[in-house]
């Protein structure tokens, strides 16, 4: 009965491991529709060094005399973010580098793309009462926190939204309460020097003081006017003046050799680590190489499920090291059960004895692993941080495999195969003695068939 129960789980297993592998594998056409399944591999989120784009980093001088420049650093950060996002580069990164410095990284992207433009040029933004003058009631980008394209069910306009510091709500209140009372009602828009034609006028009905307003109506026709619009005015919001000191441009085809060179020397490592394994360890070293599959099926998973994480050529470097740690950890297991058989106990103690000896040294292994890739993920560069960030998750997967799925794989081996050492590549001296131990042995379940020890152990040598 055991033995039965043991083949169905691995009939069982193995099906949900060939899903797993289809499933990792794409595009895939699905019959009767127009939808393409693209697979876990392709649909994971590729760096600058693989998929080819642009990268500049820019020089921050404060706009204003008295700026906390690091404050405004930091507050441009999070405008340049929101306004890569709202133009459709999802995967684009920007991150302050060094004391007065920003880098960003825009995956895919050209650099005769029009927001590149914008970025080597922003224009502040202010709102006046008065055509071509400051007024002494005005709104800059320091009073503004978050601007998008929106759009208003109600009256079925597209539109922009605007929402105000809470110092810019007050200020706002008052422009547009003066604005409305006025002859004119209009609220100018500058986007750079106050002189001349405006950007744009806005007009004012009442006074608006929840701290948002909605603007709409004119071009505001679509939702890529709007966005354009709103984009128009996140960029009159930077803190400080940015000056272009480095442009890299990575060619497509470059990241592509990059990503095709990476996944061929993963592929290599696994082969042949899988063949060593089946040959050093027997039927123990197929089991593992089973487990090996099941975490390059779940490392596919959640390199394309996690949102935060991009993979990057130090990420494959990452992932092909913790490949090796989930190696090293089933070596570190089978040698102890080779050690446990050598010294005269039988395979099924041998193997609950090993795994047993085992744990400590490998989670304390990969446990100081974990902590620096924690740390190079904390401190260090756009680089450094692919690497970490893939280790760690490899890290933590191998860990799973190597303890828990290795661990099973052995355990419903064993009511197919309790006393032949020779498929399992297990060894002992001749006239070593054999430990007599009981059979209750829980990695066996082998009161399912309430089998006694001589059944267990019987023709081993």
């Amino acid at each position: 009965m055991a033995k039965k129960r043991s083949i169905i789980k691995f009939v069982i297993v193995a099906i949900l491991a060939a899903i797993g592998i289809v499933l990792c594998c794409g595009p895939i056409p699905i019959a009767g529709t127009d939808y393409v399944y693209n697979g876990f591999a392709n649909s994971i989120s590729l760096g600058l060094d693989l998929s080819g784009g642009l990268s500049v980093v820019y020089d921050c001088e404060a706009t204003k005399q008295g700026t906390d420049l690091n404050t405004a650093i930091d507050a441009t950060v999070n405008r340049l973010s929101d306004i890569l996002y709202s133009e459709g580069y999802s995967e684009a990164t920007v991150k302050r580098q060094g004391s007065n410095r920003i880098r960003i990284e825009v995956p895919s992207a050209k650099e005769s793309d029009d927001i590149f433009t914008f970025l080597e040029n922003p224009r502040e933004l202010t709102m006046t009462l008065t055509k071509g003058e400051v007024s002494e009631e005005n709104i800059t980008g320091d009073d503004i926190t978050e601007v998008f394209a929106s759009y208003n069910s109600q009256d079925h306009q597209y539109g922009v939204t605007i929402r105000f510091t809470n110092e810019g709500a007050s200020k706002f209140a008052s422009l547009t309460k003066k604005a409305s009372t006025s002859t004119s009602k209009n609220i100018y828009i500058y986007l750079g020097e106050v002189q001349g034609e405006p950007w744009n006028t806005l007009t004012c009905e009442n006074e608006i003081r929840d701290g948002a307003t909605f603007i709409s109506g004119g071009s505001l026709n679509s939702q890529k006017a709007a966005e354009e619009y709103a984009f128009s005015i996140m960029s009159g919001t930077f803190n400080v003046k940015l000056t272009l000191v480095e442009n890299s441009v990575i060619s497509a085809t470059l990241g592509r050799n990059a990503l095709t060179l990476g996944l061929i020397a993963g592929a290599v490592a696994l082969l042949l680590v899988m063949i060593i394994m089946a040959w050093r360890y027997g039927l123990f070293g197929v089991l593992a190489d089973f487990a090996l599959v099941i975490y390059m099926i779940l490392m596919l998973f959640f390199l394309q499920a996690i949102p935060f994480v991009q993979l990057t050529l130090p990420g494959i470097a990452g992932i092909i090291l913790s490949l090796g740690m989930a190696v090293d950890g089933n070596v570190i297991i089978f040698e102890r059960i080779r050690e446990e058989y050598a010294s005269g106990k039988k395979i099924p103690f041998a193997v609950k004895s090993g795994f047993k000896k085992a744990f400590w040294p490998i989670f304390d292994s990969n446990l100081t692993t974990i902590v620096t890739s924690i740390i190079l993920y904390i401190l260090g560069t756009a680089a450094i941080k692919g690497f970490a960030i893939t280790l760690l998750l490899g890290i933590l997967l191998s860990m799973f495999t190597t303890l828990v799925v290795t661990r099973f794989l052995v355990k419903w081996y064993l009511p197919l195969n309790s006393t032949n050492p020779k498929p399992v590549r297990l060894y002992r001296k001749e006239g070593v003695e054999v430990v007599d131990e009981p059979a209750s042995v829980e990695i066996l379940s082998t009161q399912e068939e309430n089998t006694t020890p001589e059944n267990l152990t019987g023709g081993e040598a």
